[in-house]
């Protein structure tokens, strides 16, 4: 029996490639209009064995919704994955540039490809989602209309990549968060990232003092995401991504840092889904929070 995970978005997604990357083609995807809806499908047993959920973007930047969706939730982080973004030109087969009269996709995807669509006089119109996009002109079989999609889903609805990579900045990712109920996950053998939330009580310096015991433990802070605290008078909490070597280093650390913040919550300890960047032979340093 195949692995069923919830997705935003709909079939030829990147959500759904970001799914096949981590549990393999075979996964079935299921479908939710909302990042609510993802959050709610994954946390019930009897629909699904857990979730795949953008939470940033190379270029957009945080998904800040979808961290407090997270917090909220009784899921756990079990991976992650970096989706290079792929924008393509889809359109019938049979259908050639010069019959396209109008371009349709999501608002972000048009605008990651505009160089390429201002090369041309066709009517843009903006739709909720790439992967609609594509199903309809498929399901119409519009032979003046195109859509901007990704790859997938030109195979699922049998379109034609009539100009592929259209979008201008090539350096796009997104990363994606493979999420599990807390009572499914188990533990990964060679975790080398955690996820960890936490506030701090506000006075002078104690956001700094949980900040240099990561440093001090010789853990990467790879992300630092500040979030208000609902009810409060700006207040925060702060989502962390740390990157270590060993388990034991991040529980040290872990264990000081609950004596130094009000409230602590380990979202996830998982295996580092993005390549680690080419450092000179023989160096150990690590990013130093000062």
């Amino acid at each position: 029996m195949s692995t069923r995970v919830s997705i935003q978005g709909f079939e030829g997604s990147f959500h759904q490639e970001a799914a096949r990357q981590f549990y393999g083609n075979e996964v079935e995807v299921i479908c939710c209009a909302t990042f609510r809806d993802v959050i709610k499908i994954a946390g019930n047993k009897k629909e699904s064995e857990g979730g795949v959920m953008a939470i940033e973007n190379s270029i957009a930047g945080s998904i800040l919704p979808n961290y407090n969706l997270l917090q909220k939730s009784n899921l756990r982080i079990s991976g992650e994955i970096y989706l290079q973004i792929k924008q393509n030109l889809l359109v019938n087969p049979g259908v050639k540039l010069s019959d396209i009269k109008e371009v349709h996709s999501h608002p972000m995807a048009i605008q990651q490809c505009l160089d390429f669509l201002d090369k041309y006089n066709w009517r843009v119109v903006e739709t909720e989602d790439t992967a609609l996009s594509a199903k309809h002109i498929h399901k119409h079989h519009s032979k003046h209309i195109a859509a901007i999609a990704s790859k997938l889903a030109a195979e699922i609805y049998n379109l034609n990549m009539i100009s592929p990579n259209i979008h201008t900045l090539k350096n796009n990712y997104t990363r994606f968060l493979i999420l599990q109920r807390e009572g499914d996950t188990t533990e990964v053998a060679d975790a080398n990232k955690a996820s960890i939330n936490f506030n701090t009580d506000h006075s002078k310096g104690s956001l700094a003092k949980v900040l240099n015991t990561i440093a001090d433990a010789g853990i990467n802070l790879s992300k630092l995401q500040s979030m208000p605290i609902p009810g409060s008078d700006f207040k925060y909490s702060f989502h962390a991504d740390m990157e270590f070597d060993s388990k034991e280093q991040l529980k040290k650390a872990i264990d000081k840092m609950r004596k130094q913040t009000e409230a602590l919550n380990v979202l996830g300890i998982y295996k580092n889904g993005k390549p680690p960047l080419a450092s000179p032979k023989g160096s150990k340093e690590k990013l130093k929070i000062v």
